[in-house]
């Protein structure tokens, strides 16, 4: 006989654990985030507001702001959507690593692999580079 018992089954334990690292990991990157944020003088409380957070990470990267657009919208358009999101978030990531001293491959793993890398960056000496930083945030500066 069928029992519906939710995490009460033979498999809670199981569930639990997946549960409890998935939170750990987005803690993790959430820390990670805010710290990236500060070094760059960003407010680090940014990476707890997810779509503010993405446009924040673009202005890190100096990127101009419609990169922001692609990362959080390409996800919507069907078949090559998730392809664009994927490669902007993937420039955008190489872009805020150039800005702290990193190489392009650094920048591409932190794309590909955010909650690995973010850390990593956040937690080694690594400080923001300034000196190409400019002061307009128009939407369609290179």
């Amino acid at each position: 006989m069928y029992s519906n018992r939710g995490l009460l089954n033979d498999n809670a334990p199981l569930a639990w654990t997946i549960i409890i690292v998935v939170i750990a990991i987005a803690i993790l990157h959430i820390v990670a985030t805010w710290k990236i944020f500060e070094k760059a003088g960003k407010p680090g409380w940014a990476a707890i507001i997810p779509i503010y957070a993405t446009i924040v990470w673009v202005q890190v990267s100096r990127k101009p702001m419609w990169w922001a657009a692609v990362v959080l919208l390409g996800g919507i358009v069907p078949v090559v959507g998730p392809i664009v999101q994927l490669v902007g978030g993937i420039i955008v990531a190489m872009a805020v690593g150039k800005n702290f001293g990193k190489s392009d491959g650094f920048g591409v793993v932190m794309g590909i692999f955010p909650f690995i890398v973010r850390p990593i960056l956040a937690f080694s000496d690594a400080k923001y580079d300034e000196s190409d930083a400019t002061e307009s945030d128009d939407l369609l500066d290179a």
